[in-house]
């Protein structure tokens, strides 16, 4: 598999921290950000493939983030991690291909990974 970069949003630092350490093990590159605002700040220093995304943050939520993606014209495969009840309408909302709800198996977690990236966007 060719090195896939994905970006990890999130706000709880133990979260990003295991799902980027899980993943790296996969053999994928991965780059974090704690909020919606760091997240489009790393975007733009280098694009990733596929953005794994919490939906409830500080400075910038998941709703807000998804809006300025599309206003730039980014089409990225997002996968909302989320512990709310409704993730499934969530994603929905801002037309994620693929979620997961919280607390998820890191196997759940790479189902879903493959679920956005079969989809694209």
């Amino acid at each position: 598999m060719p090195e896939m970069r994905i970006l990890v949003v999130d706000d709880e630092p133990d979260i990003r921290d295991t799902v980027q350490a899980m993943l790296e093990i996969e053999g994928y590159a991965v780059a974090v950000a704690a909020n919606g605002a760091d997240a489009l700040a790393a975007i733009e220093r280098e694009p990733p493939d596929l953005i794994l995304l919490d939906m409830r943050m500080p400075i910038l939520d998941g709703w807000g983030f998804a809006a300025e993606l599309r206003r730039r014209g980014l089409a990225i495969p997002v996968v909302v991690m989320t512990a709310a009840r409704d993730a499934a309408r969530w994603a929905a909302e801002i037309a994620a291909p693929a979620f997961v709800a919280k607390p998820f198996r890191f196997d759940d977690l790479l189902r879903a990974v493959d679920r956005a990236r079969a989809t694209g966007c």
